[in-house]
């Protein structure tokens, strides 16, 4: 199978490129190169015969249309996207242009290449997508997201990436565009970019800085392990049938709070401070995130009963797994550290 991959420099998109190379498919990685974005990502894989790589950016078409003729992709796993959302506080326009008209672009795009190849049955546009979309759930364990849960995003980010879901579900329908969507649950793992709550928790602590956690860190979110995540992906652009959504999570709700102590208690096994003290000393509490939402959390029941999958590491194992991969790979995070805006606090006024 030839996988397109869009945004595939990026964190989770590098792991499904990585994963898809390793399963023996051929994979075209389309990226930006953006400031989230990194090609050491995909380095143990790129010299590969089974891998290529387009810069282009998904709000130009043209590009985007040459590339379709290029390679011809049997399927394309679409993941480029802005996704954080303190910037899109901060700068909304850049959210709306990639993740919705980067989308309709890629959707046009994708359609004119199917037709003129003849409408193969076996062509998927796979659009990966977020929980956030659905808004916020309360305490009460018993609720959670489902695949028909209302939308009511909070954020700039999570109403672009809304957007971006209803007009693959209208390319479907209208022009019977052959698509299957996934919803997630908060990623981490390897890679992960040092602006997101993990990565700046690991390398704050290292640092000797303040651990910030928004509010009184109470807000839920369920962890998803980036690699189980990218083998969900990977299952569902196969197997997942026509038009259908899969929402995608860990199984392992925990608030802020509770991840960061974990994280703190992992650091001071493997990394000890130097004065004997708990990392945790260095938990700061800082004022709350405009609009942020309390609880997050996935009801996987359809991808597990439907196409067998399931996520295969723990909250615990994946964040000490998470842990030792900073402490081993200190030459990749530095380097990432010096771009903007990294490291500052972003999105604290509406």
């Amino acid at each position: 199978m030839k996988i397109l991959v869009t945004g595939g420099a990026g964190f989770i998109g590098s792991a499904v490129v990585r994963q898809a190379v390793k399963a023996g498919h051929e994979v075209v990685n389309l990226d930006a190169l953006t400031y989230a974005a990194c090609l050491e990502n995909v380095a143990e894989v790129a010299q590969s015969n089974l891998y290529s790589f387009e810069q282009a950016d998904i709000r130009d078409r043209a590009a985007l249309d040459k590339i379709f003729a290029l390679h011809a992709p049997d399927v394309v796993m679409h993941l480029a996207a802005e996704s954080h959302v303190d910037r899109s506080i901060d700068g909304p326009s850049d959210f709306v242009e990639t993740n919705i008209t980067g989308t309709f672009n890629m959707l046009e795009a994708a359609r004119k290449f199917w037709a003129a190849v003849g409408k193969p049955g076996h062509f998927r546009f796979h659009h990966i997508s977020t929980d956030e979309v659905y808004g916020s759930l309360p305490a009460d364990k018993s609720v959670m997201f489902t695949e028909e849960t209302a939308y009511d995003p909070r954020s700039p980010y999570s109403a672009s990436k809304a957007s971006s879901d209803h007009l693959v579900r209208a390319w479907h329908e209208t022009y019977g565009l052959p698509v299957v969507l996934t919803n997630c649950s908060n990623n981490y793992g390897p890679y992960h970019f040092p602006e997101k709550l993990i990565p700046v928790i690991i390398l704050n602590a290292l640092a000797g800085k303040a651990l910030p956690i928004y509010g009184d860190g109470s807000n839920i979110r369920d962890w998803l392990y980036v690699e189980d995540h990218a083998d969900a992906l990977l299952t569902v652009v196969q197997k997942g049938e026509n038009g259908r959504s899969y929402n995608i999570g860990g199984e392992n709700e925990r608030s802020n709070l509770e991840l960061v102590q974990t994280l703190c208690e992992i650091l001071d096994q493997k990394k000890p401070r130097s004065d004997g003290k708990s990392y945790a000393e260095q938990i700061t509490f800082v004022t709350d995130r405009p609009g942020h939402d309390a609880r997050y959390a996935i009801d996987p029941s359809r991808i597990r009963d439907e196409l067998g999958w399931r996520p295969s590491v723990t909250v615990e194992e994946g964040l000490a797994r998470t842990v030792q991969w900073y402490l081993d790979n200190e030459t990749w995070w530095r380097a990432l550290q010096d771009r903007d805006g990294v490291g500052a606090r972003l999105g604290v006024k509406a």
